[in-house]
Parts: structure tokens; sequence; C-alpha cells
């Protein structure tokens, strides 16, 4: 793997000094397509780097539904990652987050594969493939949830929507900065800064960072991580815009696996107790991206967008986790000796991308065509080293010795460390692999303007998909090699009516398809996922853009999930299948006397919808078993107000509410998590435009809460009230 550590700031420096040519974007327009408009002369005039898989149909125009997150609401609650910030969103769903070390959640009620982080998107580039760690939001300009069916576009993904975040980029407008320091409980410590310098009227820079070194309430639990993001743009002419964009992260925290529920039983003990070991160190996080992209109009309503991007990440590190197996585990027998495997990971991946789109406006008679043609080019390498050491079969009521490498939950003593490296006695390879997946796709869409209040879209996308998966295991004879190809046509159709000039209604259909990684018990690589989605909804826009509101219900199947192979080979095959259906409600609203609302409600229903196994464990799924960690309620309230103080400034006070219904904690079973309610507090004062002052409290009841789990023996609890302060600097 790839280590940067000592080479960050050289490369950050070399980064600004290689590309004072070609940088980053300015902001999208209003309507969210960052359109060019002509200037009064007839010159065409850039305004903006326009959104990839996009075209120029505005946000309010697109029927489906659709929620922004804005990067000044985030940084008003002092929320500095992407799971915190997509806990305000309607129907996402917290999943297994692999020890604290990557973003996980589902969009109405589906998931993706847990052996990977969610994925999402960042300026339409995979932000979410590989091991990048969670997301920092210090770099956030905009979040952009796309509900529904968009397969036929965007291309490989879930069924219940597109995650896209868009970043603070290079503005040629002028010469701006900012610098925030922070400090909360759990010794948490925070510094932000962003600094963009318009050198000309065709040139500017812009570097965005933070570093943060945090405790934890977890015992022994302590985390740093240092994130940078250096932008440029160029504008050679009026219409022509180049931008580059750099990731660099690096992130060190501990890998573990949270609390345990005895006997299905949670809150035996304190949420603070740490069940790995503080000797395993942390796991090493290491990104290193680029996004270059080019801008070309060619006239008032036609647009060429290429970009390119490269990303590199790793992931090392050892854990003790939990036993999951019933055989090997002594809490089973005596309830309070949590026998362990310790695990090493070495994990790489490296994704690159090409694409290319044309957009623009076309008339036939009284009909206008938004037209988007593109295609794209994605490489994604894989290699995965994982060995562990793990308890023998334990008989009850014998010894518990150090082979089971067990610690005691009531009153835990640290210092096992057991070998996992074969050729250590007992060490044994869990993956030894590499894969490399090549998918090249062809995409169109045509949104068309059929009278001022009537729009249809029509598009699809045609995916090939080339898998090449190698076992190296040095207990095969040789090393096993699997080739597959893969075929897949994804359509999709829309259309919105404008009932009045504030409410419209919609409906929408695609198909999409997620390929699945490694191979069944033939050593075959996997069939991918195939999916259907349904959405109608309402969707109502004030005269003045003041209050936007949504309702929607839906209706999606997913086909070939994996789940364990009948045979009983201790393997997977790709024979599941699951459905969801819900309603959404969605209000973000301005209101007079400076108040601002967030609120959202979600009903999801996500079930199995086949008999099979549970593809760890072999446990039963039936028809209509509920999905893990979705819950079938959740809803958010958050609300502020504002107070003009004069020659005194500006104070603005706040508060929030979270509710999650319970969730299936454990596929298979009848562990469930509980439910929980959370509420939040904010305020902040303004003397001047230079300083902000804020103080923000989560959790103000100071609730005891999970999250999401993936067994009873690895539950990840909540963080309980924290409060942090925070002083903004603007200049």
């Amino acid at each position: 793997m790839t280590n940067w550590k000592s080479a960050i700031f050289s490369s950050l420096i070399a980064s600004t000094a290689m590309f004072a040519i070609p940088g980053a974007a300015l902001a999208q327009d209003a309507d969210g397509t960052g359109a060019g408009e002509t200037a009064d002369d007839g010159a065409i005039v850039v305004t903006g780097l326009r959104q990839q898989y996009r075209g120029d149909v505005p946000l309010t125009e697109i029927p489906q539904t659709v929620q922004t997150l804005d990067g000044a609401v985030l940084k008003e609650l002092n929320i500095t990652g992407l799971a915190d910030g997509l806990d305000l969103a309607s129907g996402i769903s917290r999943q297994n987050s692999f020890g604290g070390l990557w973003d996980s959640f589902a969009i109405r009620g589906f998931a993706g594969d847990e052996n990977f982080p969610s994925g999402f998107l960042v300026n339409g580039f995979n932000g979410g493939r590989g091991y990048g760690g969670t997301r920092d939001a210090s770099n956030i300009e905009r979040i952009e949830i796309l509900k529904g069916p968009n397969g036929a576009v965007f291309g490989r993904g879930e069924p219940g929507g597109t995650i896209n975040i868009t970043t603070k980029k290079a503005d040629l407008a002028d010469t701006f900065g900012s610098f925030a320091v922070s400090a909360g409980s759990f010794e948490t410590y925070r510094v932000e800064a962003d600094y963009n310098l318009a050198l000309s009227d065709t040139l500017a820079v812009r570097v965005n960072g933070a570093a943060q070194d945090a405790g934890s309430f977890r015992d022994t639990v302590e985390s740093n991580k240092v994130v940078a993001s250096p932008s440029i743009l160029w504008a050679p002419t009026n219409t022509t815009k180049i931008s580059y964009e750099m990731e660099y992260v690096d992130n060190n925290v501990p890998f573990e696996r949270g609390v345990v529920a005895v006997d299905g039983k949670l809150g035996l003990i304190p949420n603070s107790r740490f069940l790995g070991e503080p000797g395993d160190g942390p796991t090493e996080v290491d990104v290193l991206g680029h996004q270059l992209q080019f801008q070309q109009q060619f006239s008032r309503n036609w647009f060429l967008l290429v970009g390119a991007g490269y990303r590199d990440t790793s992931f090392v590190g050892f854990s003790s986790d939990a036993e999951l197996a019933a055989g090997r585990q002594t809490i089973d027998n005596d309830g309070e000796n949590l026998a362990r495997q310790r695990r090493f990971r070495d994990y790489g991946a490296i994704n690159k991308t090409i694409r290319g789109e044309l957009s623009g406006k076309l008339y036939t008679g009284p009909l206008t065509h938004h037209v988007l043609v593109g295609a794209d080019y994605d490489v994604f390498k894989l290699d995965l080293f994982q060995t562990r050491i793990r308890p023998g079969n334990y008989v009850a009521g014998t010894p518990i010795t150090a082979a089971s490498n067990a610690i005691n939950i009531y009153d835990p003593v640290y210092g096992q460390l057991p070998n996992p490296i074969p050729p250590a006695p007992g060490a044994t390879y869990v993956t030894d692999s590499d894969e490399t997946q090549k998918a090249w796709g062809i995409y169109f869409q045509d949104q068309i303007d059929i009278t001022e209040r009537l729009k249809l879209r029509l598009g699809g996308r045609f995916d090939h998909f080339n898998q090449r998966f190698v076992d190296h295991r040095p207990t095969l004879a040789v090393p096993v090699t699997t080739v597959n190809v893969r075929e897949r046509f994804s359509p999709t159709v829309g259309v919105l009516y404008e009932l009045t000039d504030t409410l419209g209604v919609y409906a929408a259909y695609g198909e999409g398809f997620r390929p699945n990684s490694g191979v069944d018990p033939d050593g075959d690589t996997f069939v991918p996922e195939t999916s259907t989605s349904y959405e109608a909804g309402l969707r109502f826009t004030s005269n003045d853009d003041a209050i936007n509101a949504t309702l929607a219900v839906y209706s999606m199947k997913k086909d070939n999930i994996l789940t364990s192979d009948p045979a009983g080979s201790g393997q997977s095959v790709a024979a599941g299948a699951a459905k969801s259906k819900g309603l959404e409600a969605d209000v973000t609203a301005n209101l007079p006397g400076d108040l601002s609302l967030i609120a959202n409600y979600a009903y999801t229903d996500a079930e199995w919808s086949t008999t099979g196994g549970d593809k760890d464990f072999g446990l039963a799924i039936n028809p209509g078993d509920p999905l893990i960690n979705i819950p079938k309620h959740q809803a958010n309230l958050l609300l502020t107000k504002g107070f003009d103080l004069g020659t005194a400034g500006r104070a603005t006070i706040g508060g929030g509410v979270n509710y999650v219904s319970k969730r299936l904690g454990e596929t298979g079973t009848d562990f469930y998590l509980p439910g929980y309610t959370l509420v939040r507090a904010m305020a902040s004062y303004e003397p001047d435009e230079s300083v902000r002052l804020s103080v923000n409290v989560t959790n103000v009841l100071d609730e005891t809460y999970y999250p999401a789990s993936y067994h009873r023996w690895w539950v990840m609890p909540g963080a309980p009230r924290a409060i942090t302060g925070r002083v903004d600097f603007f200049f």
C-alpha cells in the first residue's frame, strides 16, 4: 500500500504549482444546473461548471424526489461527517460502519454490498468505492439526494437513490477565506481552513482542509485525521472552463465492533466499554485522489463535458473482534467471557474513470428536448489481504484458555495479542486476492417539454462489465483465476405535470443493476443484482421559492442478493430477493420572522421476498422477514430563528429532533435494536461579518441508543450528550 504521510505538504505545494493552469469550478446556478448564459451583447458567458449526468434540467423539473442539504447548514450544526449530515434526510438509515471506518447507509431500505462502503458520488465521480474511510464534511458545498430510479444515467448503483456531493471549488468572483477552531466533549479538537484566491479574471486557486484530534466516549479509543482538497480553476476563454481538484486523507482510528447484547439484552455493560485490544493500535486509512474536468460551451444551449478521475485508497491495521460462530463463542456459556478473533487487514483499491457528455436543447415543432448523451469508462482494482487467528470450538463447562482470546465484558483486562499472520501457529488466510472490474457504459436521456406544464423523460443506459478475480491464498496449489463478462440495458421513464404554478405531480419507473464481488461455490463470479423501481409524488414550490415540499410513494424490488449456499458449502450464491415500499414527506422553508425549517418523515417497509439463508451464518430467512437496520418510521425536525441585534450584530438559536423506530439488529433472528429520539440544540452570535461564535449540543437528553448493528455481538452504540464550542473567522 502507498504511504504519502512523509510527502503530504510537498505534494500540496507541488500540486498547486504544477496546476497553475487547469482548475476547479464556479458554483452552480440557483436552478441546480450550473447553466451558461448569454450577455446583453450576445456573447456567451459560462457562469458555472455543469453537473455530469444532469443536463440543463433544473432540479425542480426532474420527475423524482430530490432533497438538498446545504453545506452552510452542516457548518451551522457543526456536522463534520457525511453520516451525521445524512441523518437530516428522509429515508436514509445507518448500516454496519465496518468498525467505524467507512460510511454505510441504506436509501429507502436497500443498502448494497455490506463488504464495501456505500456508493456515493463526488462531483459525479464515485467517492464510495475502495477504502477511503468516513467522508469529512469540511469541503462539502452541497449534498444532493436523488431518490428513486437513476440507473439509466448513473449506471451501477442501488434503486433507492443516488447521493452526489458537490465540493467547494475555486471561484473567479472574489478572494475570500475562513478559519475555524472548535473544542468539544471527549477531548475533541478540530481546525478548519478555506481560502480562495482569485489570481485574475481567468485563474483562481482554492485550498480547503481540516485537522482533527479526537478522543471518544468509548474507552481507550482515540483518533486523528488530516484532510485537504486544493482546487484550481482556469477559464482561458468565456466559453471554456477547466478544473482540477485533489483529495488527500490521512485518518487513524482504532477498528472496533462496539458492545454486545448478552442473551439478546443490551445495556448490561456501559456503552463506553471497549471490547477490542488497545494494543492493536489504529487502523490507518490513506487517500490520494484527483479530478480533472473540462467544459466547453458551443452555443447558448450546448455543452461538452469531459472528465477524468483517479483515486487510490488503502486500509491497514489489526483488530480484535468478537467471534460470531456460536460453536466457538464462550459468552453463550458463562455470560461474561467474550471470545475474540484477531485479524490483520491490508486492503487497497485504485479507481480510474474517464467520461464525456454532450448536452443541450433541440426543438421539433412545438416540443423542446433537453438532451444528454454520454459515455464513461471505469477501472476498479481491489487488492485484499486478510489473515486471522480465531478460537477453536468450545465445550461448555471446560476451562476458558488463552486459545479463546476471551475478554471479561464486566471486568476487562487488556493485553492479549495472538499473532494472526501465518506461519504463526493457528493463523490462517481469510483473503489474499486481487480483483479487477472494467466497465464501460453509454447513456442517453431526453426530457421533453410537451407543453409548458407537461414534461416527459425517457432514457436508457447500456453497461458492459468485465470482472477478473484471482485467489492467491497459499493454501491453493496454484492461484485460481475467474473471468466473467456481463451486459445490461437499464431503461427509465418519467413524467411531470405542473397542475399550477406551484404544484406538480410526477411518476417514474427505472431499472438498474449492481455487480456482486467474489465467486460462488463453482468458482464463477456472481451474477449482478438487478432492480426495478416505481415512484410517484407531489411537489410544491412557492412562488418566491421560500417553501419546497414533496410527498412521494415508491415500490422497489431487487433480485440476485447473496445468500448462503443451500448445498452447505459454506459459501454464497446469488439467489435472494427483497422488496421495499414506502412513503416520504419532506419540507424545507424559509419563513417570515427569520425562521428556517427542515422537516421530514419516512415510512419504509423493506423485507425479504424469498426463502434462503443468511450468507454469513446460514440463519433461516423467510418471505416477509425485515431487512437489517431498516426502521419502519423515521422523522426529523430542525428549526432555527435569527435575531437582528442592530449594531450589536446577529444571533441565531435553534433545535432539532430526530426519531428512529426499532430495527432488526441481526439477519435471521428476532434481535431488534430499540427505537430512539435524539434532541439537539444550537446557538450562535455574530458581532460582525468577520466572526461567528457558536455552541452545539447533541443528544441533549443524554439518551442511550444504538444506531446500527450487524450481529448481537457487534452492536455500535451512539454517543451520549456532547457539547462543542466553535469560533469561525471570515475574511
